[in-house]
């Protein structure tokens, strides 16, 4: 059965001198592994190598039988027609930073959906994202859309940590008032305050402006950079146990 859809390839890996093996986050279908027959060679049908990142009408051929076993197997690739004419987002190449944190949220996509699982709120928010990227070559701001599009994902996915108030012992008090220190737990997944905090061994400590952005995330836009970048490490902590692995791009994002 061939189905139509729009798609961002969040994964591509050889899989022969001349074929691919993509992942694409898609707008109806969710997350799909597809095999690229010949897209490495020079005439080929897709217009070159899939890239992450590229966008566009894809059209794939899956199992019309819908069990889980045939789930587990790769759709073929039958046809994609990058947007806009090009294959990709073609302003990212000249920001390494943007481009990075581009590839860290493709990865992050990767690893918290499921396939064939829709979220059409979640590719349009991704799409989106990848656009106000490539228009925006402020680091600062760059950082901000990168870290609020994480927490949508969390939140999307259903692991949405608790911002608002403290894990623990529910208090908002103390969560928003700047006179107390304030922790983030991944083993909580939240706000921990600083009566609550010794019991979480896996506490951060964040400084009052993170604590502030976390607990208003109206805030984050206008946040420092160093502010921000306390905020990413956090998040990458955070998404580090939840994985149980490092990902791979975390390490680009943190050092740009």
């Amino acid at each position: 059965m061939l189905t139509k859809d729009l798609a961002i390839c969040i994964r591509a890996v050889d899989y022969s001198e001349t074929s691919q093996v993509v992942t694409f986050f898609t707008q109806d279908t969710g997350k799909i592994g597809a095999i690229a027959k010949g897209s490495k060679r020079p005439k080929s049908a897709f217009g070159g190598p899939i890239e992450i990142l590229s966008h566009g009408k894809i059209v794939f051929s899956d199992s019309s039988d819908k069990s889980d076993s045939s789930r587990e197997k790769l759709a073929t690739l039958t046809e994609f027609e990058p947007a806009y004419g090009g294959p990709r987002l073609s302003g990212l190449q000249n920001d390494l930073f943007a481009l990075n944190c581009c590839y860290f949220a493709a990865e992050l996509l990767d690893h918290l959906t499921d396939d064939y699982d829709p979220h059409p709120e979640l590719f349009d928010s991704f799409l989106q994202f990848l656009q106000d990227v490539q228009d925006n070559n402020n680091k600062p701001q760059i950082l901000a859309l990168s870290i609020l599009f994480q927490l949508g994902l969390l939140k999307e996915v259903g692991l949405q940590p608790i911002l608002d108030h403290c894990v623990n012992c529910k208090s908002q008090s103390t969560i928003r008032s700047t006179r107390y220190e304030t922790y983030f737990s991944s083993s909580a997944n939240g706000l921990i305050c600083r009566d609550c905090e010794p019991a979480f061994p896996d506490k951060i400590r964040l400084s009052r402006d993170a604590a502030a952005c976390l607990a208003s995330l109206k805030q984050i836009p206008g946040a420092a950079e160093k502010t921000l970048r306390e905020i990413e490490k956090v998040l990458v902590r955070h998404f580090t146990q939840l994985l149980g692995r490092p990902l791979k791009m975390a390490k680009h994002v943190l050092k740009s």
